[in-house]
């Protein structure tokens, strides 16, 4: 039934003839409890209906069954204490080792997790875990300074929450372009709210009632960006003429006629799967394991909601 050697391929062919004939399928406890292995992963992320996550997760279910494993995917919905849950959840079902992107703080995921895992986006240099990230802080510069390059001069960050990490480094990438290029810092143009559309859109109100001269927006990632271009559609604005937007992520939404949103492009694919390599070459080592830390680059896709250079 394990395919091991010591049978004759005759009597293999007639034990597996017979078991198919009765239905029989091998205890998969029994199995994992004898060879110690489950040969499955958790994936813990915050968000399903955002396309960034969604593609991250494609990647990793698909690797994961490439390498022969099988993965369970979570959703928190940024809930800390379901994101506790599913963490215990998993280690109960004796996943070998989980890839999770983390609500808060990851330092506290140290103290709750047993098994082995992978951070997407972690900024704890110093911690026993491996991470995969996209290098944020060069995202929100290229960001920037391509509106800074299309001539916009007052121009907004609207992001997500604020102390994210994503976030910061993005943030911080947006200043460094801002100073490179001469423009005075206005920290009333910063304006953090959540991850989604519905915050895009509040921001973007609130930023352009406050501050009407603003003439570009860099969002922190494209679902807010779709929030600022329906707030500005509503308002009158012309995009891009009177002001540019630019997105982060790429998600497929972006490129569709009727938006073509300038972005920053993340290689969402490639991140599942490198953290699934990532993860599994730590489970093979054990406590002999060499942290890694995977930084992935993203690239600028111009597209028609900002000027041409």
């Amino acid at each position: 039934m394990s395919n091991k050697e010591g049978v004759s391929k005759e009597t293999r062919k007639k034990v597996l003839k017979e078991a198919k004939r009765i239905g029989y399928r091998p205890n998969q406890l029994a199995r994992e409890l004898v060879t110690k292995q489950s040969n499955t992963i958790g994936v813990i992320i915050p968000d399903i209906l955002n396309p960034f996550f969604a593609e991250i997760a494609k990647g990793i279910l698909e690797e994961a069954s490439i390498k022969g494993y099988t993965a369970l995917l979570c959703v928190t919905n940024w809930d800390v204490q379901l994101e506790k849950k599913y963490i215990k959840n998993l280690e109960e079902k004796r996943v070998e080792g989980i890839i999770i992107k983390p609500c808060e703080d990851e330092q506290k995921l140290e103290d709750s997790i047993n098994t082995p895992y992978v951070i997407l986006e972690g900024n704890n240099v110093n911690s026993a875990h491996s991470c995969v990230e996209v290098d944020n802080e060069k995202g929100g510069y290229i960001g920037t300074k391509h509106l800074i390059e299309c001539g916009y001069r007052k121009i907004a960050y609207v992001g997500g929450k604020k102390y994210a990490y994503s976030n910061e480094k993005r943030l911080k990438g947006y200043k460094r372009a801002l100073a490179e290029n001469n423009i005075d810092l206005d920290e009333n143009l910063i304006l953090s709210g959540e991850f989604d559309s519905k915050s895009g859109y509040e921001l973007a109100k609130t930023a352009l009632a406050d501050n009407p001269h603003i003439d570009g927006i860099f969002c922190g990632n494209d679902v807010m960006a779709l929030g600022v271009l329906h707030y500005a559609n509503q308002a009158g604005i012309n995009i891009p003429e009177e002001l540019g937007v630019v997105g982060f992520d790429d998600i497929s939404y972006a490129s569709l006629p009727q938006i073509e949103l300038t972005t920053v492009y993340q290689p969402k694919y490639n991140l599942g799967k490198l953290a699934v390599n990532t993860l599994l070459d730590d489970i093979k080592e054990g406590k002999e394991k060499t942290l890694k830390r995977i930084i992935l680059q993203p690239d600028l896709i111009k597209r028609k909601t900002t000027r041409k250079i």
